[in-house]
């Protein structure tokens, strides 16, 4: 007994709220559709190459115009602040795809073929308004797709596997960081054009091949077959409750409403943790080339190191995940962040740099593989997983757009060099909210028991 114990909670929150402390459930009776988990990877491998290399090499490209930290982390923040706007409507629009014969892909394909243009266009641009230009086109056509592309996850794997999925999604996606580290010391400092135009080739083609091998061999009726197994009985309810939560509004007045604030707080803390995770990617290239004296090129490739750790542990962290509960595993990979970057100040040479973000990012995995399950497990139905996946979106978008322009200015005030402790002091902030994130979402379990 609890001495203090909340209201009953209606079932459509307590439950969820189950899925997500409660990971290790009893039954797995699922097993993980390994195929379509290899070309949904692929999809969003596909965009997120394109990404990687943008949050490495636009910070240098932008200080041709601009010299102040705070001014190049507020504009790096611009694009994933345009997700907020964006992704919940296309979300919801892909939704309702979703129970159509092409299912999610014409956004997918149509966005990854127009997102292209603006992004090789960016070091072609001669003044800052023509970059300015470009960074915002690429934003507004790549948001439009991305949340969508990481939703195709939800239409293909069950509930109970998804946080195994999301494993070994987010290793192909540690890929991606590591074909931009090596863009960044092989072609850059060679020819930057070359250089930009290698990651949105790679987009288009391989959204081509997974829409051909994904989106045609898999049909509906596999994802009608899963939507039975999350619902089991409750489908006829999922379909009720469907026209409530018809625009983007009507999600988030009943996001604000819930009892608990769980999902509320849980979005808080995405906010928070991806922020900083984006603050240092977007600033680390800069800071190798003030700090450490390194060129351009080669402080691109300090992200190598941190990419390979990630590969090597995202899968095995998902399958602990999968038995510790997911909002448990990302405090500790909070508190892996902070103590990689408390390493990297310490001693601000390159190779203890690379160290530095390489346990920073095995501490960022645990969050990537558990984060936007964590928000599904609490969503009210299984009908609105595209909504949700662009609330995930806001949450992290907002925290991306604000995380550089925060951690640069206190770069403004302190310098360069401590740029590393400014992030650490910021990601025990983190922790903090992360707790009592734990706190709040464990609650309305307690009291469902």
């Amino acid at each position: 007994m609890l001495p203090d114990e909340p209201p009953q909670p209606s079932a459509s929150v307590a439950a969820p709220a189950a899925l997500v402390e409660a990971a290790p459930a009893a039954e797995r009776p699922e097993r993980l559709n390994r195929s379509a988990v290899l070309w949904v990877a692929l999809a969003i491998f596909a965009q997120e190459s394109v990404w990687n290399f943008y949050d490495a090499q636009v910070p240098a490209q932008l200080r041709q115009f601009v010299s102040s930290a705070t001014v190049i982390g507020l504009i790096m923040g611009l694009d994933t602040g345009l997700g907020v706007i964006v992704q919940p409507w296309t979300g919801l629009i892909s939704d309702r795809l979703a129970r159509s014969r092409t299912g999610r892909w014409p956004i997918v394909v149509a966005g990854a073929c127009v997102a292209a243009v603006p992004f090789a266009l960016i070091p072609w641009a001669t003044g800052l308004p023509m970059l300015m230009l470009c960074i915002f086109a690429f934003g507004l056509t790549a948001n439009s797709f991305k949340g969508v592309t990481e939703t195709l996850v939800s239409d293909y794997v069950a509930p109970q596997q998804r946080g195994r999925a999301q494993g070994f999604i987010k290793a192909g996606v540690s890929l991606t960081i590591i074909v931009s580290a090596l863009i960044s010391l092989l072609v850059v400092d060679h020819s930057l054009k070359a250089a930009f135009a290698i990651p949105p080739v790679l987009m288009v083609v391989m959204v081509a091949l997974s829409y051909c091998f994904l989106g045609r061999r898999h049909p509906t009726a596999l994802r009608r077959e899963d939507t039975g197994t999350r619902t089991g009985t409750d489908t006829d309810t999922d379909t009720d409750q469907a026209d409530p939560l018809s625009s983007p509004w009507a999600v988030l007045k009943d996001l604000v409403r819930e009892p608990s604030r769980a999902r509320l707080l849980l979005m808080a803390g995405i906010f928070c943790f991806a922020g900083m995770w984006a603050a240092l990617r977007s600033l680390t290239t800069p800071y190798g080339t003030e700090v450490l004296g390194m060129t351009r090129g080669a402080a691109g490739g300090i992200a190598l190191p941190g990419a390979i750790a990630f590969l090597v542990c995202v899968v095995p962290l998902a399958y602990l995940s999968h038995r510790l509960g997911e909002l448990r595993m990302i405090r500790y990979g909070i508190a892996l962040f902070v103590a990689g970057l408390l390493v990297g100040f310490a001693e601000p040479t390159p190779a203890f740099t690379a160290a530095s973000v390489a346990i920073a990012s095995i501490g960022y995995a645990v969050f990537s593989v558990n984060g936007l399950v964590a928000l599904w497990g609490l969503a009210p139905n299984n009908r609105v997983l595209g909504a949700y996946t662009g609330l995930y979106t806001v949450a992290s978008a907002s925290g991306m757009a604000l995380g550089p322009a925060l951690l640069g200015a206190t770069v403004d005030l302190t310098g360069w060099r401590y740029m590393f402790l400014n992030a650490a002091v910021l990601g025990a902030v983190t922790f903090a909210v992360f707790t009592l994130v734990a706190r709040r979402a464990g609650r309305p379990l307690a009291a469902a028991s």
